[in-house]
C-alpha cells in the first residue's frame, strides 16, 4: 500500500496485524501490549504518516480529543495519583491524554507547551509553580488550567487550601506537645508554598510557640527532593540541633525524614513526631517501608532483603514499589508474572 494521507486507524490495525483497540492503546501509551507489538504499530504509523493525518483531521473538526498535562515530577506519588485521576476522567469522556514530565525543569516546561500546541491538543492542564507564561509558546486560543498555582492570574486555576493545611499541620503538632518544629519545604516562591508556610507560622504564633530560624529549611532541589531532605535531617541530628517535630510538606520529604530518624535510632513518635494522623505502630511500619525503599533505590539491595526490612512478603513489597511508581520489570499479563515468580 502506498502512503495515503487518508489512511484510517482501522487500516493501521490491519497493516499491523492487531485490533483497532490495540492501535489506540499504543498511540495513547495506555494499557497492555508487548514491545514488539508497540514497535510494529509505530512503524506502520510512521510509514503511512498517520499522526500527521490525525492533526489535519483535528483542524477540520476543530477537536483533536486530546488533552496535555504538564507535571513537575511523575515519580512523586502525589502527582502520579493526581495525573492518574485526570487521565481516568478524560478517558471516560473520550479523550486521550499526553503526559509531559518536566522534572521541575523550566526549559522542558517551555518546550512542552510548544509541543502540545503543535499536537493540536484541545486544552492543557499545568501542574507547576514556575512562572512560565504559556502565551509565549501556545499560539492557539485553547483553555489552560493551572493546579496549585494562582500566580498565573490570566489563566484558570484550581488550588487546595494550602493555608489551612499548613495551619492544621502546625496546630496538630502543637497539640501533641511539640515546641521545636522543623519545617521542611522547597525554596519556590509559588503561592501554594507561601500559603502553606504562612498557615504553619500563624498556628505557632497563635499558641505562642516560637519560630526558630535554624529549624526552617526551604531547600533548592540539588540531588533530588528525597536526597536533599535526607541530608538536611541527617545534618540537624549530627549537629545536635534540638527538635521534637517535623512538618514535611510532601510525601518524599516525609519519607526522607523518617529514614534519617530511623538511621539515627530516634524513636517515632516517642522522641520526634512527624504525622499526627498515625499511631505509633503505623509510624514504625511506615518508617520500615521508607528505609527499605531507600535501600532498594540507592543501594540496590535485593528485593528479598528489602522486603524483610519492610516487614512484607516479596510480592507485597513489589506491589509497594509499584504504588510508588518504581518499575522493576513489566509483564504482559498476570500469568507471566506468576510464572516468573515461581521460576525465580
Amino acid at each position: 500500500m502506498k502512503k495515503n494521507k487518508k489512511i484510517s486507524i482501522k487500516q493501521i490495525a490491519q497493516l499491523s496485524g492487531v485490533s483497532v483497540a490495540t492501535v489506540s492503546r499504543v498511540i495513547n501509551n495506555n494499557g497492555r501490549f508487548s514491545e514488539e507489538t508497540r514497535q510494529r504499530v509505530l512503524d506502520t504509523i510512521k510509514k503511512y504518516d498517520y499522526t500527521t493525518n490525525m492533526a489535519a483531521k483535528s483542524l477540520r473538526v476543530s477537536k483533536s480529543k486530546t488533552i496535555g498535562v504538564i507535571v513537575p515530577d511523575i515519580n512523586n506519588l502525589f502527582f502520579a495519583e493526581l495525573v492518574l485521576e485526570i487521565e481516568n476522567f478524560f478517558f471516560d469522556e473520550g479523550y486521550s491524554v499526553f503526559i509531559c514530565n518536566t522534572g521541575q525543569n523550566e526549559t522542558k516546561e517551555k518546550e512542552y507547551f510548544k509541543s502540545l500546541d503543535s499536537k493540536m491538543v484541545d486544552g492543557i492542564i499545568c501542574i507547576s509553580s514556575n512562572l512560565v507564561n504559556p502565551a509565549d509558546y501556545v499560539k492557539r486560543n485553547i483553555p489552560i488550567v493551572y493546579l496549585n498555582n494562582t500566580d498565573m492570574k490570566e489563566y484558570y486555576s484550581v488550588e487546595c487550601n494550602h493555608y489551612e493545611g499548613g495551619y492544621l499541620a502546625g496546630k496538630g503538632l502543637i497539640k501533641k506537645n511539640c515546641k521545636r518544629i522543623v519545617l521542611l519545604t522547597n525554596n519556590k516562591t509559588a503561592s501554594s508554598v507561601n500559603s502553606k508556610i504562612q498557615g504553619f507560622k500563624d498556628a505557632l504564633q497563635k499558641y505562642n510557640i516560637p519560630t526558630y530560624p535554624e529549624l526552617i529549611f526551604r531547600l533548592d532541589v540539588k540531588e533530588g527532593i528525597f536526597e536533599d531532605s535526607l541530608h538536611t535531617i541527617n545534618k540537624i541530628i549530627e549537629d545536635n540541633i534540638s527538635f521534637d517535630g517535623i512538618f514535611a510538606t510532601n510525601d518524599l520529604r516525609a519519607h526522607a525524614a523518617l529514614v534519617a530518624l530511623q538511621n539515627h535510632n530516634i524513636k517515632i513518635p516517642d522522641e520526634v513526631l512527624y504525622d499526627t494522623k498515625m499511631t505509633k505502630d503505623e509510624a514504625n511500619a511506615f518508617a520500615k517501608k521508607a528505609t527499605a525503599l531507600m535501600l532498594y533505590l540507592k543501594n540496590h539491595i535485593s528485593i528479598g532483603y528489602c522486603a524483610q526490612i519492610a516487614g512484607m512478603s516479596e510480592e507485597d513489597f513489589i506491589k509497594y514499589l509499584g504504588n510508588n511508581n518504581i518499575s522493576i520489570f513489566s509483564f504482559d499479563d498476570e500469568a507471566e508474572f506468576i510464572e516468573e515468580m515461581n521460576n525465580a
